[in-house]
């Protein structure tokens, strides 16, 4: 214990190091902070090691590993929530969104500021269903349009006779969840790298490609097994789902322990594939407003140029080879923490520990989601969300006012600069608690004795470190004025 409160606040003195860059994304108005950077990395560092030390004197059997504790919510209000009639009404209106949002692409003024199209999917849709699910637990499956529509054609193929129609493959177990890493990457190039990726028309030829794969993969496989493992929302946000304490079982839906949603997932192949990109498209994005980035991107763009590609070409791949780099930084650090963790025994190998503690992860990439866009969400958002809802007023962008606020503006004033770093700072490092919690409870499953559980979790609470002190320099990177 005295070799690992040594290595702990080694790890928080070496924050010191780390640049304190200056402001948040997407704010405005601040210089400084009352307290200097350094007594935040270090605070970070020290309640990760106060915490890490409390589950391992007070946590010693496992208590989220066999998913008890779920009840249904009372009066049957479970059941109504839950029932057939309130899923048709949640599909057709995911289903609805989904045509706006092809019919303001490809029909509304091209611009990224007056469509609907952009805005509603990459603040509303990529960001609001993060802390949606944190909050309310599965809401997208509920509203998901892919699925709605797949659900529809089956039930329309049975009522006018398409039975004779082959059945469903097997959905292959080494598939995994590959097909949603790949999906959340291309959806994220598309966001962060492709030059034309805020063009509403783009946006919706986009849209269109994926909802065209998502329907193949759910006629070969059927909709049930491509939503719950290929499809990249569906798997994106059920996993940020599972923090919350809302669960559906047995046609109900009803409350469960916090946390314990991600001790029972499903381990396949692809998971920590999934969680590197959900990490490391992040970590890029904040990254890619740093110094030493700005340095070095030029020397990246100069060598695709001295290919005969053009500017603009070179930029995108530049950004691309980020973004690479990004996801594999987070694979590699994961499998730093499972490699050691594999040297105290049980015969477990490198992979093997990281399938067994990937679920870990999640929680990480919720919080480096929530805290480095929860700026963007809060004006952004405004364009959509009422009051102001300016754009929701004006979804084509051709001079109309539906709801008589076409003419409001975003209010950048709502929160301040230093209210938002707080708010980041928390959620990093609440996150970073969860992660640990889940890791120390499924190591008390993995090893036999509870002194090996807590010896596998020294390096996972380096990893746990090394991910916060990298969160924070990252979101003051992005925060930069």
């Amino acid at each position: 214990m005295r070799r690992l409160l040594m290595l702990g606040f080694g790890l928080a003195a070496a924050s010191a190091a780390v640049p304190a860059p200056a402001l948040a994304h997407g704010l405005v108005g601040r210089s400084d902070l009352p307290i200097p950077d350094r007594f935040f990395f270090y605070g970070a560092a020290i309640v990760l090691i106060v915490s890490f030390v409390g589950l391992a004197v007070l946590w010693p059997k496992p208590r989220l590993e066999s998913g008890e504790g779920w009840r249904p919510l009372p009066g049957g209000v479970g059941r109504v929530l839950a029932s057939r009639p309130v899923e048709i009404v949640t599909g057709t209106i995911g289903v609805l969104l989904l045509l706006l949002v092809l019919l303001s692409g490809l029909a509304g003024e091209q611009s990224p500021t007056a469509n609907f199209a952009p805005t509603f999917v990459y603040v509303i849709f990529w960001v609001g269903l993060v802390f949606v699910s944190l909050v309310f637990g599965d809401v997208f499956r509920a509203f998901n349009p892919w699925r709605a529509l797949g659900r529809t054609a089956g039930w329309v193929g049975k009522r006018f006779g398409a039975d004779s129609l082959p059945p469903a493959l097997p959905y292959p177990e080494r598939l995994g969840r590959w097909p949603a890493a790949v999906g959340i990457f291309a959806f994220v190039w598309l966001e962060l790298v492709a030059e034309s990726g805020d063009e509403p028309r783009v946006l919706a030829i986009a849209t269109l490609i994926y909802s065209v794969l998502t329907f193949i993969g759910m006629a070969l496989y059927g909709v049930s097994a491509w939503v719950d493992r290929g499809e990249a929302f569906g798997v994106y946000f059920n996993l940020f789902s599972r923090v919350s304490m809302w669960e559906r079982r047995d046609g109900q839906v009803g409350l469960r322990r916090p946390l314990s949603g991600l001790a029972t997932l499903e381990r396949m192949p692809g998971t920590v594939a999934l969680l590197a990109v959900m990490i490391g498209t992040v970590s890029f994005d904040g990254a890619s407003s740093s110094k030493l980035w700005q340095d070095t991107a030029p020397d990246i763009q100069s060598v695709f140029t001295s290919l005969g590609l053009g500017p603009a070409r070179s930029l995108e791949l530049t950004f691309g080879v980020g973004l690479v780099v990004g996801v594999a930084f987070a694979y590699l650090l994961y499998s730093l923490g499972a490699l050691g963790a594999k040297s105290v025994g049980q015969g477990l190998t490198t992979s093997g520990v990281a399938n067994a503690f990937v679920h870990s992860l999640v929680p990480i990439a919720l919080v480096y989601a929530a805290a480095h866009y929860v700026s963007l969400l809060v004006f952004q958002g405004q364009a959509l969300l009422p009051p102001k809802a300016f754009l929701a007023s004006d979804p084509l962008g051709n001079g109309s006012d539906l709801f008589g606020t076409a003419d409001n503006a975003v209010d950048y004033g709502v929160v301040g600069a230093e209210t938002f770093w707080y708010i980041q700072v928390g959620l990093v490092v609440a996150g970073h608690v969860a992660a640990l919690t889940l890791a120390h409870d499924r190591a008390l499953v993995v090893y036999d004795r509870a002194r090996e559980a807590v010896r596998s979790q020294y390096w996972m609470l380096t990893v746990m470190i090394a991910f916060t002190l990298t969160a924070l320099w990252l979101l003051r990177q992005a925060n930069k004025g």
